[in-house]
């Protein structure tokens, strides 16, 4: 039966698709792919007669075409999306045009770039005492935000923050977030996340600016910024413990002395 699914292909390395997501792939008659971010190895397990296009420079309507066709011959369609398609993946419009048409989709999640930037930086965003939430934002430029959504006001919460598509505006960013963080909160930068050419840069709100303009990064690249990354947390008398796992800590599977 012809569908469409899209895809989360995951922020690179193609062992990082989803089990779901690469039976797909393995089986579309044709795939559109983001070319300009999503990794080519995973296009590796697509059938070799399948129909492959490149979106980078296409429209949505470009887009809608080409799957309109493929449907009408009967064929299943897989449109790949970077990380997880659920963030910064602009896959309503094109569901919403899809539905229309009364073309049957299927959404299937993957691995987003914040869940590989914090795996490479070995660091868990969610900290005893330190910060209960993450937020997943981005800054203004071309595309505008909410005005409840700047930057300068989620600072105030100081949670643990993941900020994409922002990198090229780095300056203006850690000028937002010092309207409610420390100078010296820890910062670090992750350029593509688990592709080959993945760069790490760790520092604070002060010195994180200067870094990635010397390293050259204008693109493709996530700031995570929170007391979480706080290189001091690792060593044992400073580190935060989990309820979880504390054996005073009672819960329904476990019986401790409190």
């Amino acid at each position: 039966m012809s569908k469409v699914y899209f895809v989360g292909a995951g922020p690179g390395d193609p062992e990082l698709l989803t089990l779901k997501g690469a039976r797909i792939i393995a089986e579309a008659d044709v795939i559109l792919y983001a070319g300009s971010l999503v990794s080519p190895a995973v296009l590796q397990r697509a059938k070799t007669e399948a129909v492959i296009h490149d979106t980078a420079k296409m429209d949505l309507e470009e887009m809608i075409r080409i799957i309109l066709a493929a449907v009408a011959g009967g064929k299943v369609v897989a449109r790949l999306h970077t990380g997880d398609p659920a963030i910064y993946g602009a896959i309503f419009e094109q569901m919403v045009e899809l539905s229309r048409y009364e073309i049957p989709f299927e959404v299937v999640p993957g691995v987003s770039a914040f869940s590989a930037a914090a795996a490479v930086l070995e660091q868990e965003l969610t900290l005893p005492d330190l910060s209960q939430t993450v937020i997943l934002t981005r800054r203004e430029g071309r595309t505008p935000v909410p005005k409840g959504e700047r930057l300068s006001l989620l600072a105030s919460h100081r949670a643990t923050m993941v900020i994409f598509l922002s990198i090229g505006m780095i300056e203006k960013v850690v000028a937002d977030l010092l309207e409610g963080y420390r100078r010296d909160t820890p910062c670090a930068v992750v350029f593509r996340a688990s592709w080959s050419d993945q760069k790490i840069l760790r520092g604070t709100l002060d010195t994180i600016a200067k870094q990635v303009k010397e390293a050259g990064i204008i693109r493709q690249a996530l700031i995570v910024v929170g007391d979480v990354l706080d290189p001091v947390l690792r060593t044992l008398d400073r580190s935060p413990r989990s309820k979880l796992y504390d054996g005073h800590f009672s819960h329904g599977y476990r019986k401790g002395s409190q």
